[in-house]
C-alpha cells in the first residue's frame, strides 16, 4: 500500500512538472512574439517629418535640433525609417565629422546639429533619420524627407554665326525680375561658366523691359566664341529664369584663284539652250542651201541637154521645107 502511494506521487509529480515547464515555456514564447511585435510596431520615425526640396547639383543643409541634456551625447544621420538599425546604418556622426560628400556641425550653443550634403543628385532623395544617442534609453530621432529635383532652364536654343560677321544672342526672363542685374556666362555646366564683360569692345548688352528679354550683340564673331553660353538676371543661379545657347561659328566661305587654275562658272540654262542649239540651227541651214544648190545644178545641166537637140530640129524642118518648094517649082 505505502508502495503503491509513493509510484503515485513520483507521477503526480512528474506530471506536474511537464504542466508548468510546458506553461513556463509558453509564456516565454508569447512574451518574445509580443516583443518581437512591439519592437517592429515601434521601429518605426517619427510623428512629424520635415521636408526639403532642392535641386540637382546644389547642396542642402538638414537641421537636426535636440535637447540641452544631450549637447554631449553621440549625433548621427543615416537614411530609411528603421531607429534599430540607424546608428549602424550611418552615414556620418559627430565622432567622424566629414564623408565624402557629408559634413556634420555640431551647434551647442542653438542645441541643433546641421549635416551638409553637396552635389546633390536625384539618388539623394529619400528619407533620413537625425539620431541622438542615449546610454540608458532608446536614441532620439527626428525625421526628413528630402526630394531632389532635376535643374533647368527656361530655354535652351542653338545658334550658327559666321566668323567676322555680326551676332544677337536673345535672353528672355521673368517680368518680376526686370530690375535684377543681367549676366552673360560662358561654359559646358552652370557650375564652370565664366561670367562674360558685356562691356567688351565685340559684346554689348540691350535690356528691353517692354518684351522681358535683353540682348547681347556680338560684333565680327570669332572661332574661339563657339561654345555653351548662359544668360539671365539671377547670379546665384536659383533655379529657372536662364536661356542656355549653343553657339556654333563656321569660316566664311571664299574662293581663290590661283596660277594655271581654271575657275569655272555657272552659265544660266537659257544660255545653255541658245549654246546648243545655234550650232545645230547653222548646220541644218547649210544643208539647206547645199540641196538647193545641187538642185538648182541639176537643172541647169538638164537644160543644156535638150537644146542641141531642138536646134537640129529647126535645121531639118527648114531643108524639108526647101525640097518642097523645089518640087512645087517643078
Amino acid at each position: 500500500m505505502m508502495e503503491n502511494s509513493h509510484k503515485f506521487s513520483v507521477n503526480f509529480l512528474n506530471e506536474l512538472n511537464m504542466k508548468s515547464l510546458n506553461f513556463i515555456y509558453s509564456g516565454l514564447m508569447g512574451v518574445t512574439c509580443l516583443l518581437m511585435l512591439l519592437s517592429l510596431l515601434t521601429d518605426r520615425c517619427c510623428d512629424t517629418v520635415t521636408k526639403i526640396l532642392n535641386y540637382q547639383g546644389y547642396s542642402v543643409s538638414i537641421s537636426c535640433p535636440y535637447e540641452s541634456q544631450y549637447q554631449n551625447s553621440l549625433k548621427y544621420i543615416c537614411r530609411g525609417k528603421q531607429p534599430s538599425i540607424c546608428l549602424q546604418q550611418a552615414l556620418i556622426t559627430s565622432d567622424n565629422k566629414e564623408n565624402g560628400r557629408f559634413r556634420l556641425d555640431d551647434d551647442k550653443m542653438l542645441k541643433k546639429f546641421t549635416v551638409n550634403i553637396t552635389s546633390l543628385s536625384q539618388e539623394d532623395s529619400g528619407s533620413y533619420l537625425c539620431g541622438v544617442q542615449r546610454n540608458f534609453d532608446l536614441d532620439v530621432f527626428s525625421a526628413v524627407e528630402l526630394k531632389v529635383e532635376e535643374w533647368y532652364c527656361v530655354k535652351s536654343t542653338k545658334i550658327n554665326g559666321t566668323a567676322g560677321h555680326p551676332l544677337t544672342l536673345q535672353c528672355p526672363y521673368p517680368p518680376q525680375y526686370r530690375h535684377n542685374s543681367k549676366f552673360l556666362c560662358k561654359g559646358d555646366h552652370r557650375n564652370n561658366c565664366t561670367k562674360m564683360a558685356v562691356s567688351q569692345r565685340r559684346f554689348t548688352l540691350q535690356d528691353n523691359a517692354t518684351s522681358s528679354s535683353f540682348m547681347i550683340k556680338i560684333t565680327a564673331l570669332e572661332v574661339g566664341d563657339a561654345g555653351t553660353y548662359w544668360c539671365g538676371t539671377d547670379s546665384q543661379w536659383r533655379v529657372g529664369n536662364y536661356t542656355k545657347i549653343e553657339l556654333s561659328v563656321f569660316l566664311q566661305h571664299t574662293s581663290t584663284v590661283t596660277p594655271g587654275t581654271t575657275v569655272g562658272t555657272r552659265i544660266p540654262d537659257a544660255a545653255l539652250y541658245v549654246v546648243y542649239t545655234a550650232p545645230v540651227a547653222l548646220l541644218l541651214m547649210c544643208v539647206l542651201v547645199i540641196v538647193y544648190k545641187y538642185r538648182c545644178l541639176k537643172a541647169d545641166e538638164t537644160m543644156s541637154k535638150h537644146t542641141p537637140k531642138a536646134k537640129s530640129s529647126k535645121e531639118e524642118m527648114g531643108a524639108t521645107g526647101s525640097r518642097v518648094s523645089l518640087r512645087e517649082r517643078v
